[in-house]
């Protein structure tokens, strides 16, 4: 019987390192917000009551977005290398579950944006002091997020049928897509 060697503790990322991987995730995170909202509009569509607050949320969405695509050319910080997976896969979650009703688009909003809330918090905690300009941004970004969680709240998140499996579904994927976003 052999001894398995234990693996050697990963070594710290460098404050660049830290930036990159922030900025790559926060783009990819955003784009697949946008993502959602767009696909949870197709179904929806111009008249449906619920329309204006999804369009809303979608708008700040794009507001981040656009941030992140300005600190991705400007640190010149690779992209993910999922963009066309969550092309695809933001559009069929927010068109998914806006089949499924109102509720559960605000279910699925819900989801998201408490992982990204708890995501964003994390983030400012890691940069500290040394990039407060960022830490800001995200601290503006974060607080925005949260008025959409308590937005779908609001508008019956938790009353859709399935609420605590389908919230924990998108709240797993969401996870599992910051991890592969951050390396990939």
């Amino acid at each position: 019987m052999t001894k398995a060697t234990p693996h050697p503790h990963p070594k710290p990322f460098s404050k660049e390192e830290l930036i990159d991987r922030i900025i790559r995730v926060d783009h990819a995170g955003e784009y697949g917000a946008v993502r959602i909202y767009q696909g949870q509009l197709a179904v929806l569509g111009k008249h449906h009551p619920m329309t204006p607050i999804v369009q809303h949320m979608k708008e700040q969405e794009d507001v981040h977005l656009e941030r992140f695509n300005a600190l991705i050319r400007k640190r010149q910080i690779r992209p993910t290398l999922m963009t066309p997976f969550w092309h695809v896969a933001g559009f069929a979650l927010g068109a998914g579950t806006a089949l499924l009703g109102e509720k559960a688009a605000m279910a699925c909003t819900e989801a998201v944006e408490t992982v990204i809330d708890d995501h964003y918090r994390d983030q400012i905690k890691a940069l500290g002091e040394d990039e407060s300009a960022l830490s800001q941004e995200l601290e503006k970004f974060r607080q925005e997020e949260v008025d959409h969680k308590n937005t779908a709240t609001e508008h019956g998140a938790k009353e859709a049928a399935g609420y605590e499996l389908l919230s924990g579904l998108i709240r797993f994927g969401c996870k599992a897509a910051i991890k592969i976003s951050e390396r990939l």
